[in-house]
């Protein structure tokens, strides 16, 4: 059984949900971390509802965060276990919200930040209807080994990295292109120079209009 999912959530600024964006939060976070990001995306995707559900465990580091699965940094599998475990609390709370708004499964973006960018890319490249786009904050594409046979297409990605990330350094988004290519998945990519582990202004701006974009949306001029 999927363990359950929930979080906040921001309704759409016209009242009706036409599309769905989802955020995943990092390790040692929640889902309040990244949800006022759908507060500044509104005037780009005014139909958009947004909602960020916290993970499935309590953090082992940070009892007040969560974590979508433990960390340890010592077992070189531990990344691929845990996209596989937690894969489908994900995939389950993702039919459930789309449900709640009467939307099909192309109208959802995944929006993922470091732990939760592994799972936004490791879930919507193998959903059944793949999302209009995966946007990877500071993350990793984890089991690149596997894509090339569990992959279900190749939905439009955008991978964006600070230059000094301290946390997972910016060889990852290297790695990620290069895994997703191997894949024949083509991808884009933004890097945000002197940025360390998060998202600078550059980054946000550049992942909205991607997002609006790939929602079929005209960009405000």
């Amino acid at each position: 059984m999927p363990r359950p999912l929930d979080g906040p959530r921001l309704p759409p600024k016209t009242g009706h949900a036409r599309q769905l964006v989802v955020f995943l939060h990092g390790y040692g976070a929640d889902g309040n971390d990244l949800i006022d990001l759908g507060a500044q995306w509104a005037e780009l995707m005014p139909d958009a509802a947004f909602v960020s559900p916290h993970a499935p465990e309590p953090c082992g580091m940070s009892p007040m965060g969560r974590q979508w699965w433990a960390l340890t940094m010592r077992d070189p599998s531990e990344r691929w276990r845990g996209c596989q475990i937690a894969g489908p609390d994900l995939d389950h709370f993702l039919e459930q919200e789309l449900a709640r708004h009467g939307l099909p499964p192309e109208r959802l973006a995944l929006v993922g930040f470091s732990q939760g960018a592994m799972m936004a890319l490791h879930v919507g490249l193998r959903r059944p209807v793949l999302p209009a786009a995966i946007l990877a904050y500071s993350g990793h594409l984890v089991g690149p080994e596997h894509l090339k046979d569990e992959a279900r297409g190749k939905p439009p990605i955008l991978l964006v990295h600070g230059d000094r990330d301290e946390i997972i350094p910016v060889d990852a988004l290297f790695q990620s292109m290069e895994g997703l290519a191997k894949a024949e998945i083509p991808c884009q990519w933004h890097l945000s120079f002197g940025i360390g582990h998060g998202i600078d202004g550059g980054g946000l701006a550049h992942g909205g209009k991607f997002l609006a974009q790939n929602f079929g949306l005209r960009l405000p001029e």
